[in-house]
Parts: C-alpha cells; structure tokens; sequence
C-alpha cells in the first residue's frame, strides 16, 4: 500500500519509481515469453549445484575442524579469514581462471557459501557436550561411529542453521557473478534492466528471488526445523 502511495504521488519519476501494477504487468510479460522462467531455471541450477557442493563439503569439514586441534590451527584459520573476505571478492581469480562461463560462477558460489557452512558446524560441533562422546566411547562405539552416530546427528541443529546462512551466502555470491557478464539468469536480467532504464523489470526480478527465498525457507528449512526441534523436544 505504501509503495502505490508514493507511485501514485509522484514522488520520484515513474521511470525510476514504477507503481506495483506496472511491475505486475512486467512480471506477467516476462512469464508469459519465457524469459523470466529461463532465467528462473538458470539461476536455480548454478546456486543448487554450488550450494550442494558446498554443504558436501562443509558439514564434514566443519566437524573434523572442531575435533581435531591441529586441522582447527591450521585450516581452521585459513577457513576463519576467508570469512570476513566477500565473495565478489573472487570474481576477478574466477575469471582469469575459468573464463567467461558457469565454472566461474560456480566457484564465486562455493566460496561464498562453504565458509559459512563449515564454521557454523564447527562452533555447533565445539559447544556440544563431552558426555555425548564419553558415553559413546565407554559403550564401545568404533571411532568413525562417533562421527556418524553422534556428533552428527547431535549437531543438527547448528548444521541446519549453517545451511540456511551458507543459501543465503550462495545466492548473493550468485547474483555477484551474474551482473558482471553475459550469464543467462536472473542477475543478467537484473543488469539489463539497468541498461534499459526499465525499473519495472529491475523490480519483477527483485521479487522472484525473494519469493524463492521466501519458498525455500517455509517449505524447506521451516520443515527441517520443525523436525528437528520436535525431535529436541524443543516443540510447543
């Protein structure tokens, strides 16, 4: 409602400020030709292969790092300064790397998202009990059990909490890689839009990624949690 006030009023000039039925009538359009939902299909497929890449990788790794002192020291604070470093920050290496092509993007992806993944592991697997594994061990539990049987499914919770971040993670390192070249998906739309001084579509784009985040999280992740915290007895 607020957004159609100010459209309405005027406030800005419509080419810049597009009222919601415009941007409405853009989406409809892009839906209808295909553009939309191939961008859509695009987009989905790099995030979905680099974020399965890195909860693959993650989760383990964030468990081997708080369980063992000199991977901790040593990769632990490699892992913890490519933390504070962003993404895009990649882009340029990708590049020159790869080229011009998913690859790139796909490694602005992983990086984006494995670190966040595998220290939100890491700290859930360094605050859990030693009792877990204590008792695992005194009832004779092989070592490679205690990984699988234990610390695993005791961590749940933060390795849940570390994937939604590494999603999110994922997505921007996503759009990061898309807006710089010729890519296909939603960020190149994004970046045409630009060009074309055509908000509307600026805008439709802004909404379906929010609407895909928004379906990620209530359909996938708010059912994990569900699960899991009924699992924790932490459920109404």
């Amino acid at each position: 409602m607020l957004w159609a006030i100010v459209a309405d009023r005027h406030v800005w000039n419509p080419t810049l400020f597009p009222s919601p039925l415009s941007v409405a009538q853009t989406l409809v359009t892009d839906f209808r030709n295909g553009s939309l939902l191939s961008a859509t299909a695009i987009s989905l497929r790099r995030v979905l292969i680099g974020y399965s890449f890195s909860l693959a990788v993650g989760v383990p790794l964030g468990i081997l790092l708080a369980r063992h002192k000199t991977l901790e020291d040593t990769v632990g604070a490699l892992v913890s300064g490519f933390q504070s470093l962003p993404s895009v920050c990649w882009l340029p290496l990708a590049l020159l790397w790869f080229g011009l092509n998913d690859k790139a993007i796909l490694f602005v992806v992983i990086a984006g998202s494995l670190v966040s993944i595998t220290i939100a592991v890491q700290d859930g697997v360094k605050n859990l009990s030693p009792a877990y594994v204590r008792a695992a061990q005194t009832m004779g539990t092989p070592g490679w059990r205690i990984y699988t049987d234990v610390l695993l499914p005791a961590s749940l919770p933060s390795i849940l909490m570390g994937a939604k971040l590494g999603w999110g993670y994922a997505w921007r390192a996503l759009m990061s890689g898309e807006l710089l070249f010729v890519s296909l998906g939603l960020g190149q739309m994004l970046m045409q839009g630009r060009e074309l001084a055509d908000m509307s579509q600026v805008l439709a784009v802004m909404i379906v990624i929010m609407s895909l985040g928004l379906l990620t999280d209530r359909v996938i992740f708010g059912s994990l949690e569900r699960h899991v915290r009924r699992r924790w007895g932490l459920a109404a």
